[in-house]
């Protein structure tokens, strides 16, 4: 019988990811209430939440593909995705193939933290699933990509933020105190991860699928993102 189910489960989710999304959403509601009584909601505690309008959820897509085949956003859940062979955003732009969503709020000084809750599919693999843009002498200050289901800084898999992300929904917070240059990672309300800053005096916070060149990019990438949010604290 429990054979016979997972092969019902395969195909539902080979032909609707969106129901399978919307079944992954049920399931896990219970668990995150949980976390959030047991005080997880501490890490926004001194926080003031922005209030951010639809329009300033700007997705980037490769240049020559609908915005449809490429993304969705449906029941409150952002899903993109983006294929290695895919071209970059625009003709001109250097960067890889990406499906990603920039928060169009930049900051340049006080303490900022984005929240939202990801989900990677499994097999996706070399991408940047959430970074800070904007440094001084890189493009970003914090990069968070996938190498075979562990979510590392950048692409040193010796600096493992979290392992084991594939095909479950994580609540991600970063901190980024401008001022203090440093950045501060937590995954389902523990902390990860704490480096220095970059630089820079211009920032804003991007989230979806960045393929990298550097290990190697599975065929498609994927990251599902629902409740992402933005807090202050100047």
């Amino acid at each position: 019988m429990a054979h016979g189910v997972n092969a019902a489960f395969l195909l539902l989710a080979s032909s609707s990811p969106l129901l399978v999304l919307q079944l992954l959403l049920v399931s896990t509601s219970c668990a995150l209430l949980l976390r959030s009584a047991r005080g997880e909601d501490l890490l926004t505690n001194g926080f003031t939440a922005v209030e951010l309008a639809e329009a300033q959820f700007k997705v980037q897509k490769p240049y020559d593909v609908p915005l449809t085949e490429r993304y969705e956003f449906v029941d409150g859940v952002r899903r993109m995705w983006v294929y290695a062979t895919d071209h970059p955003i625009t003709t001109a732009h250097p960067g890889g193939p990406r499906t990603e969503t920039k928060i169009e709020l930049i900051y340049s000084s006080g303490v900022w933290q984005f929240e939202g809750y990801g989900y990677i599919p499994y097999g996706t693999s070399g991408a940047s699933v959430m970074q800070i843009f904007g440094a001084a002498e890189h493009a970003t200050t914090l990069m968070l990509h996938v190498y075979d289901g562990n979510l590392t800084y950048y692409h040193d898999d010796t600096r493992v933020v979290d392992a084991g992300v594939y095909d479950r929904w994580f609540r991600l917070n970063v901190v980024h105190d401008v001022a203090a240059s440093n950045v501060t990672v937590f995954v389902d309300g523990e902390h990860r991860l704490t480096v220095p800053g970059r630089g820079g005096d211009s920032h804003y916070f991007k989230f979806g699928v960045y393929g990298q060149t550097k290990n190697g990019m599975s065929h498609l990438m994927e990251s599902w993102w629902r409740d992402v949010k933005v807090f202050t604290k100047c």
